[in-house]
């Protein structure tokens, strides 16, 4: 009895110096393996619906002001473009005005790009290739596909935000001019050279109806005002630029910049006669819809 005592406790001795050999084996193993390498750090995003609100409205400014939100994304766009020697350092201030978007006109020609698609308002394409390596772009916004309404060319963003005004109204609108006209009308001075600006017939419509027409096209996200003939060579209509569309022309971009300034879209630059309601883009309006 007392042999076969000892001969296990013998055993269970060899069991626990095992177990124990085996755990410093383990933490030996452990503290030789490689650490881990380091992530490398994530990349500045940079918010695709702010830079092109400021692109449209930091040119048309008396003053130096940064349109609220696009600072940061801004920044990033024309450190991009000094990296590439397109933007003088004094100018890499987080304002997207008249130099930077000079050098990103520069830029898209670079990319081969020419005429409406080279005029400084950045587009999808253009903006993440400028960022290769430096940011990520969120918030990505374009026009869509060409379509038909009414027997003239507009953009499918461009139908979407006439289908929604028609929705609040209740009746449907009849365009006189679409998009992608260039040289059609010389009275439209250039703003339905590109894409997002329609001409909206009001034959027939009140005082009243024209005015909330005006209003619904404000409430989806144009830069809509009511025009009569004492204000230039044309007939009484609604003129809407679809803010923040990236086909926008030059002449265009002005006037949704001017919208947001407090202005009419002509080029007197007088106070708008429209109705004044909380501005937003199409996107900000599907958000809270």
């Amino acid at each position: 009895m007392t042999m076969t005592r000892t001969r296990a406790a013998f055993t269970g001795l060899l069991a626990a110096f095992a177990v124990t050999g085996a755990l410093a084996a383990g933490a030996a193993q452990a503290s030789a393996a490689p650490a881990a390498p380091a992530q490398p750090a994530a990349l500045p995003a940079v918010n695709m619906e702010a830079t092109v609100l400021a692109a449209q409205i930091d040119p048309r400014r008396a003053d130096d002001t940064l349109t609220p939100g696009a600072k940061a994304s801004v920044l990033a766009v024309e450190q991009a473009l000094q990296a590439k020697n397109l933007l003088d350092a004094r100018w890499v201030d987080g304002y997207f005005g008249t130099e930077t978007i000079s050098a990103y006109a520069a830029y898209q020609r670079s990319l081969g790009y020419s005429g409406l698609a080279a005029n400084g308002l950045p587009g999808a394409t253009s903006l993440a290739e400028l960022g290769q390596g430096r940011y990520t772009v969120t918030h990505k916004i374009g026009p869509g596909a060409k379509v038909q309404r009414d027997g003239y060319t507009v953009d499918a963003r461009t139908q979407a935000m006439l289908t929604e005004a028609e929705r609040l109204l209740g009746f449907k609108l009849v365009l006189s001019q679409g998009s992608y006209n260039p040289g059609g009308d010389p009275s439209s001075a250039g703003t339905h050279d590109g894409g997002g600006v329609v001409d909206i017939s009001v034959t027939g419509m009140s005082a009243a109806t024209r005015t909330s027409v005006a209003r619904a096209l404000r409430q989806v996200g144009f830069a809509a005002w009511v025009r009569n003939p004492n204000q230039g060579d044309w007939p009484w209509h609604i003129h809407a630029a679809a803010i923040s569309d990236t086909d926008l022309s030059s002449q265009a971009q002005h006037q949704t910049g001017d919208y947001y300034l407090g202005l009419n879209g002509l080029a007197n630059r007088a106070p708008d006669d429209g109705p004044r309601i909380p501005i937003q883009t199409w996107e900000e309006y599907q958000r809270t819809h």
